[in-house]
């Protein structure tokens, strides 16, 4: 996951509160559900000490979205009376929380907005091809091409004039093949687009997919539909699904690999709160990967102003020469870290049937 997005958290001091709020409930009692939300989490937030202003702002938040048609939810980070950032969900919070504390709760973001693959589907046929974009907030057609139309039938006999017009037949289909290909990848380009999702009768798709350049053979995958078919939501969202879990496997292949010293004896992946620590304050770190239910997630650490003043114990802190200090869940603080420096962040809980990070936090360095 980019964290770019989160650098606007960073650039104020907290106390913040954290807010995450499902929306995928639709009925006519809604917007008065809602409001009955909004009013009960700032609540919540004054209870856990939240300035007035603050407990307004995310208050009148949430009363924003009464009527939204949103299908997820929304998170919503705000202080000192003032909302800063408050991106949509990608999937539903399993509740609403909230959360008072000196860094802001970004954690959950790599679940619930992290890893949201970008789908182009193509439907394709003889003729030509449809376009359409799909993410968790919907679908948009995004164009379509138009072949060579004639000819573009088979026949069954066996003669040599019908033998040179299949020929003809297959020469238009290779012209439209290899356009729809073409297609296909500036619209990748312009979309930027994670997964292409060809739908068609088998042949169609095969020619389509080895007409595409190299470098996106791995982004396709082929729906078994017939020509014509529209892919339902939960076709496409399965794609999702396993494009993010074969990320993370991914991802947690390289770590266990880097884990191992080299040959001169170093590591290239860190795991455990205390060598984070020493990585992140080194800036080192080049991807976080963190497990949200591990053990080792919600552990305090001890942070100060600057994002990689960040310790183990409070006194370690007072070594390095930081008067003030709060403490902090380490998956916060290291994220912190991570958007200071220009590190990603991952959630391996779809790959976590495998082996994992010890207590759910590691890190790939970018050097030894």
């Amino acid at each position: 996951m980019d964290l770019a997005f989160l650098n606007p958290l960073y650039e104020h001091p907290g106390p913040w509160a954290s807010v995450y709020v499902d929306t995928s409930r639709h009925t006519e009692d809604t917007p008065h559900e809602r409001h009955l939300t909004a009013r009960a989490l700032s609540r919540e937030l004054a209870g856990q000490g939240a300035d007035d202003a603050t407990c307004r702002a995310v208050r009148d938040a949430l009363e924003e979205l009464r009527h939204s048609s949103e299908p997820h939810g929304r998170a919503i980070f705000a202080r000192a009376g003032e909302v800063v950032l408050d991106p949509p969900l990608s999937r539903a919070p399993l509740r609403d929380s909230t959360d008072w504390a000196p860094l802001p709760h970004t954690a959950p973001l790599l679940e619930l907005a992290g890893e949201d693959p970008v789908c182009v589907v193509a439907y394709v046929d003889r003729r030509g091809a449809a376009f359409e974009l799909r993410t968790a907030l919907g679908r948009q057609d995004v164009g379509t091409v138009t072949g060579r139309q004639h000819p573009i039938h088979r026949t069954s006999t066996v003669d040599w004039s019908e033998r040179h017009f299949q020929l003809k037949v297959e020469n238009t289909w290779e012209h439209n093949a290899a356009e729809i290909a073409d297609a296909l990848t500036v619209c990748q380009e312009e979309t930027r687009a994670d997964l292409l999702i060809l739908v068609g009768d088998d042949r169609e798709r095969r020619t389509v997919h080895d007409r595409l350049p190299q470098r996106l053979h791995d982004l396709v995958v082929e729906a078994p539909h017939g020509t014509g078919s529209r892919l339902l939501d939960g076709d496409v969202e399965r794609a999702r699904e396993e494009h993010v879990r074969q990320r993370a496997v991914r991802e947690l292949e390289r770590f266990l690999a880097a884990r191992e010293p080299g040959a001169e004896g170093r590591a290239g992946a860190v795991e455990g709160v205390p060598a984070l620590v020493a990585a992140a304050r080194e800036h080192r770190i080049d991807e976080l990967l963190i497990r949200p239910d591990g053990p080792d997630a919600h552990r305090e650490v001890w942070i100060g102003e600057d994002p990689d003043q960040l310790a183990v114990r409070r006194t370690d802190l007072k070594i390095l020469g930081e008067q003030n200090s709060w403490p902090a869940r380490a998956d916060d603080a290291l994220i912190r870290c991570a958007v200071a420096t220009g590190a990603g962040a991952l959630s391996v809980t779809p790959a976590s049937q495998g082996e994992t990070p010890a207590g759910g936090l590691g890190a790939l360095l970018r050097w030894t």
